[in-house]
Order: structure tokens, then sequence, then C-alpha cells
């Protein structure tokens, strides 16, 4: 049976990701830093090695560059909790194949893995990838964004084509989407591709939805299963769900309930993230009618944030704010919701951003005396 090697110095993310890996049908082989990493390989291959950056004794890139200059190919796909792009980028040039920011969901873990291992050799009886993506009317509205195209976010299975269409203009330009008009070229893209989240029409000529549904969770069993339905005045979420389906979008589709859809199966952990003292604000990548929205997901997931942070006893939080968006007074009214919420836990807050962001939070009264630093790095030693 392939076998993947998981290297962690936590035993509680050893754990985590073995029984993902387990429910794969993969073995796991563990190691506590990269010089016992290094002796698991040398004990037996393994057909993928899921890598921690900071480690005591050798490190992850450090193993990663002994691996290859001992001419071991082995796939890597690197986890790390570090938000410095000089080390995934070296990481890139000695050869991972993907990488995970700390802390992940199981969803994303178990596609990523899959998505590395399409095609290796020996693995093809576990992923089921025998046949090739058959021609379709329908075509495709995006090819993925990872791993040559094979790590797609969304799978989109409806007879009309102007659905794929309609609901690809809603969605985020970095979200990706194939679209199928047949059950038969669904089927053969699951076998090719890993997708994150898959529609399925519950009104197709002559397929039964809810056998198709089940015939894309055999391949795709990390997806999550969303029925395409005519809106109603009925509540009809347990017949969907005796279907066999996750959940249910409605058609026609609504910008609300499109965002409330992204909202719910995709991670919060790509908006906002957590790591030691340092809340980090992802990019906004949306529309900006859309903008208003974006502020109240980031409200809605910043108490969690800064209780994790108090509780670990920081004095100080760094609000790193990336590039949002500053069209509106939204901003400086967040950075003061954060700014208010530190003085409550007893913390100092230090802002990272780009010089205009830090140009718009001096203009406001209540966020212009904020200590505002140009890097983390900065933040964090001016708070020492």
């Amino acid at each position: 049976m392939p076998a993947i090697l998981t290297v962690d110095d936590s035993r509680a993310v050893r754990t985590i990701v073995g029984k993902q890996v387990k429910e794969l049908g993969f073995d796991v082989v563990e190691a506590e830093d990269g010089v016992l990493g290094l002796a698991k390989l040398a004990e037996s291959p393994v057909d993928l090695v899921l890598l921690d950056v900071t480690m005591p004794n050798m490190d992850g890139p450090e193993m990663l560059k002994q691996m290859r200059e001992a001419g071991n190919k082995t796939p890597v796909i690197m986890l790390t909790s570090e938000s410095k792009r000089s080390v995934v980028s070296g990481a890139m040039k000695l050869g991972i194949s993907d990488y995970i920011m700390k802390p992940f969901k199981p969803e994303e873990l178990r596609a990523k893995v899959l998505a590395v291992l399409q095609g290796e050799p020996g693995v093809n009886a576990v992923l089921a990838t025998t046949a090739a993506v058959p021609a379709d009317a329908g075509g495709e509205a995006d090819g993925g964004r990872e791993t040559g195209g094979r790590f797609v976010d969304l799978l989109v299975v409806d007879d009309m084509e102007n659905v794929q269409k309609k609901l690809r203009s809603m969605l985020p330009p970095h979200v990706t989407l194939n679209g199928f008009t047949s059950a038969q070229s669904a089927l053969g893209a699951c076998r090719e591709r890993v997708y994150r989240l898959i529609l399925i029409d519950t009104e197709i000529p002559d397929v039964d939805s809810s056998v198709l549904a089940k015939q894309l969770r055999m391949l795709q069993p990390h997806a999550a299963l969303v029925a395409l339905a005519l809106r109603t005045s009925n509540d009809i979420s347990k017949e969907i769900a005796d279907l066999g389906f996750d959940g249910v979008l409605f058609k026609p589709f609504r910008p609300e309930n499109v965002d409330d859809f992204l909202l719910h199966y995709f991670d919060n952990q790509d908006l906002l993230q957590v790591e030691d003292n340092v809340i980090r604000i992802a990019a906004y990548q949306g529309r900006a009618d859309r903008i208003e929205r974006y502020y109240g997901r980031l409200g809605n997931l910043l108490p969690g944030a800064m209780e994790k942070i108090a509780s670990a006893c920081y004095d100080e939080l760094v609000l790193d704010l990336g590039a949002p968006p500053v069209e509106s007074d939204l901003l400086p009214k967040f950075v003061n919701t954060v700014a208010t919420r530190s003085k409550d836990y007893g913390m100092a807050l230090s802002v990272v951003g780009p010089g205009e962001v830090r140009k718009i939070l001096q203009g406001f009264t209540e966020t212009s005396d904020l200590r505002f630093c140009g890097t983390v790095q900065e933040a964090r030693g001016a708070g020492a």
C-alpha cells in the first residue's frame, strides 16, 4: 500500500495528519524532526513527504535540501505557519510540490495530498485515475490553479451551460471552476482532478442525481456535495439531505446566497489567520460591491482570533493587514474594533500594512495614534 511520511515535531499535528492520510487509504510513517525523517527515508521509500518547516535538530528546509542533494525526488508538501515568502520560495527552488499554511482544515490537506499523488507510480489504484476526461459540450469554465490544474475549487454538473457561466460571474477571481453538462463528463473529470466542492443539479434529464452524487462521492470522498435546486416556498433541506447531499444552493442565484455559500464551504482561514501573536488578513480579491460583507466576515472571525492570542498570555497583538480594500471607512472602523478589544485584553497593538493603509488610518481620529510598522518583524521588535 502507498505510504506517506509526516515529519513534524508536534505529536498533535502528526496525529491529525496521520488520521486524514489513513482515511484516504495510505499507510503512515512518522518522524519528529529532519534527522529522523531522513533515517525513515533511508529505511524504506515513501510516495509523499508532509514536511514541517520549523523543527529542532534539523528543520524542514534542511531536510529537503539533503533529500534533493542525495537524489531523492519524492514529492514534498511543506506545512508551515511562517509567513515569510523566502521560506516557501526557497523550498520551491528545491522542488516542493505544494505547501499548506497552518492551521489547516482536514479537507484542504486531503485535497492537496490527492492532487500531488495523482499520476505517481503505485498510487493509481487508490486514486482511481484510470480514465481521461471525455469531451463535453459544455466545456470547462476554468482550469485548476494548483499542481498543474489537478486541484480545482468547484465542479458544477448542470445540463444548462448558462448555469455554470452565471455562477462563474458571481465568484471571486481566485475561485476556480470546472463545469460539465453531462454526468459522464463529470465522472471522468473526478478521475483526473481533485475538487473541493461539487454542485449537482437535481433535475438533469435521464440522470438520477442521487445516484450520481454517490458515484462522485466515491471518487472524491473529501469533497462536499451540494445540490442545485430551484427556489421554492417549501423547506426542502431534509429532502435534499435524504438524497445524499451535504447542502443546497438555490437557483436562480442571488449574490447574498452565493456569498453565504462560499463562506460556509470555503476555509475562513484563507481570510484571517492566527500565528503566535499575529493576526494576518488575506488580501481582498472580491468585487467592490461585496466589501461590506468582507468586513462583516472579518468581524465575525475576529473575537475568536483575539481570544486565542489573549489566552496564550501575549502582551502584544500584531495586526498584519496585507492589502485590504480602502474605498470606504470600513477599514478604520475594523482596526478601531481591534484596538478596543486589545485594550480590553490588556494587549498593546501594532498595525502592519502598506503606506496607503497607514495614511488612511492616520486620517481617522480613532486610529491616528496607533503604532504602525512596515513589517511584522519590525512590530515585534518595537514591542520587545
